[in-house]
């Protein structure tokens, strides 16, 4: 607001200093060419043999133009004696004014007085010449008065022009600043709302500019928390449910162990297989969850050599086969292509184990599981297809989520903790790979990695 003053101000002043000067100079531009039209046809009156010029001719003369003249005309010889004044004032009487005294030097003169009584006035003299040969000189006064109250009321007229435009711009900014100052107020309750926890609200989007967009935006954010904080209770209810039954099954093993006086050495036997399998369970649970946590490391540096990754591939499947072939489930491997890939082959080992593991999990018995290693558009791709129970299309935005899985009961029973797909798509994204995947209820899932030959390539240093 202060500068839009500064400006007004400053506009106003130009326009006023500006006018006033244009008006003045158009003024005594008009008057210096009536002079001159005057000082030409006083050169009539002009007696060649003595130089003195005739009043009665002048005379004449000024009652010919006299009135297309507004101002006092005063007609002076070459001694400043006035030989005509149109007011009849100063007629036969010497004037020794600056601006004759220039006229008679042979020069165009204007200048404008403050008169104590008359207010102001414009003197513009110009000499009466005839070659080389002064005659006298021609002297017009005009009053000014008018002229600076025209200007003066420009100056008002602006005045108020910018007064009515600084309350205009007032009132627009206030009701701008209302406008806009009002979402943001919403914004700012809101998020300190959610800071409180408070997940479940929304701002409604009225406009689509900046703030409509950041509004937008908060409400995806707040969407996202809510899922990860939905995501976060099931995991500790998960987590506690995982830890919490191996727990229960060693404890009571352990007492009926500790209780049991009469049982023979089998029967401990078979107790302490049981508990050692319980105690792989938590094992395998606290292994996955470090292995988050060293995921997320900020400074987390990947060990990249150049890899076989059909060698890597061959060691994941002789890992898994065993557990495939238990449940009768063919694995089948196909090398389209000889692939040399440069990546981390231990943390790439442990997302492939991840996925492939999964595949067999949830594939039936007798069933299938493809896997195909190829290059695809200058990257480095490996097809996971099986033929198990599918993915429902509801849950495929969140499968790689932590801790989500499709049906919990059966993640339980096959050891699931909802983290393993995860810390694949983790890796893969470390590697600046992606995974896709595509599945159909009771027909199969399918998923596809692709990985850069060369990660070290796409790196910001």
């Amino acid at each position: 607001m202060t500068l839009l003053v500064i400006a007004l101000f400053i506009i106003n002043t130009y326009v006023y200093s500006n006018l006033r000067q244009r008006y003045i100079e158009e003024i005594k531009n008009n008057f210096t060419t009536q002079a001159q039209i005057l000082s030409n046809r006083v050169l009539l009156a002009v007696n060649e043999f003595d130089n003195t010029i005739d009043k009665l001719t002048v005379s004449q003369i000024i009652e010919q133009i006299g009135h297309l003249i507004e101002g006092r005309v005063l007609i002076i010889d070459s001694s400043k004696i006035v030989i005509f004044d149109s007011f009849h004032i100063l007629n036969d009487e010497k004037i020794d004014i600056y601006e004759v005294d220039r006229a008679i030097r042979g020069e165009n003169i204007s200048n404008i007085y403050e008169l104590n009584i008359h207010g102001k006035a414009m003197y513009i003299s110009v000499p009466i010449m005839q070659g080389d040969r002064i005659h006298g000189a021609v002297l017009i006064s005009t009053s000014m008065d008018g002229v600076y109250k025209s200007i003066e009321n420009v100056q008002k007229m602006l005045f108020a022009i910018s007064l009515i435009t600084l309350l205009l711009v007032t009132m627009l900014s206030v009701f701008f600043a209302n406008f806009i100052s009002k979402p943001i107020k919403e914004l700012t309750i809101a998020m300190k709302r959610t800071a409180r926890g408070v997940l479940n609200e929304k701002i409604e989007i009225t406009a689509n500019d900046e703030i409509g967009q950041l509004a937008h935006a908060y409400n995806f954010m707040n969407t996202k928390l809510s899922h990860i904080e939905k995501q976060r209770r099931e995991f500790v209810a998960n987590v506690s449910h995982e830890l919490k039954t191996p727990l229960a099954s060693i404890k009571i093993l352990a007492e009926s162990l500790i209780g049991d006086k009469k049982s023979n050495i089998d029967t401990h036997r078979e107790f302490l297989i049981d508990i050692n399998s319980e105690m792989d369970r938590l094992n395998n649970i606290v292994n996955e969850l470090l292995v988050l946590v060293d995921l997320d490391e900020a400074k987390l540096e990947l060990k990249l050599k150049s890899y076989s990754l059909n060698r890597v591939v061959d060691k994941v499947v002789a890992t898994i086969l065993p557990l495939a072939e238990k449940r009768n489930i063919k694995v089948r491997v196909e090398h389209k292509d000889n692939v040399q890939i440069v990546i981390d082959q231990g943390k790439i080992h442990q997302a492939l184990i991840n996925i492939i593991h999964n595949a067999e999990k949830y594939t039936e018995q007798s069933g299938c599981i493809n896997i195909k290693i190829c290059y695809k558009n200058k990257y480095a791709t490996i097809e996971i297809r099986d033929s198990g129970i599918g993915i429902p299309k509801a849950s495929l935005p969140y499968i790689f989520d932590r801790f989500y899985r499709v049906n919990s009961d059966r993640a339980r029973k096959t050891g699931g903790t909802g983290i393993g797909l995860s810390i694949a798509h983790r890796i893969v994204s470390l590697h600046q790979g992606k995974i896709e995947v595509i599945s159909e209820i009771n027909k199969g899932t399918t998923f596809t990695i692709e990985l850069p030959i060369d990660p070290r390539q796409y790196c910001v240093t």
